[in-house]
């Protein structure tokens, strides 16, 4: 994060720097701490909506696009965990109403 930036904006900036799209920022999914070998990763999950543009990829080697319900069926990094077992809760929350 750059000085003077909310993560909000930190994350529209590296999401358009790294896949060449812009993206809307929604609700905060969950905020994580995790210890590991080589240091503390403090992870801020949020939803997002794309707003304009296709990702194109820069820095990584593949993207997915997935429904929440198959999200776990992905080998995840332990600090994202969370974030995946929330977005499943409240995908079942959604799917109740």
């Amino acid at each position: 994060m750059k000085k003077n930036e909310s993560p909000q904006d930190a994350l529209i900036r590296e999401i358009n720097e790294e896949f060449k799209c812009e993206v809307e920022i929604g609700e905060k999914v969950e905020q994580t701490v995790y210890e590991y070998d080589f240091g503390i990763v403090h992870l801020t999950t949020y939803y997002c909506k794309l707003v304009s543009g296709e990702p194109i990829l820069t820095e990584h080697e593949s993207i997915k696009w997935l429904k929440p319900e198959e999200l776990s069926k992905l080998d995840w990094a332990p600090a994202d965990i969370p974030a995946i077992k929330k977005i499943e809760r409240d995908q079942l929350i959604i799917e109740k109403y």
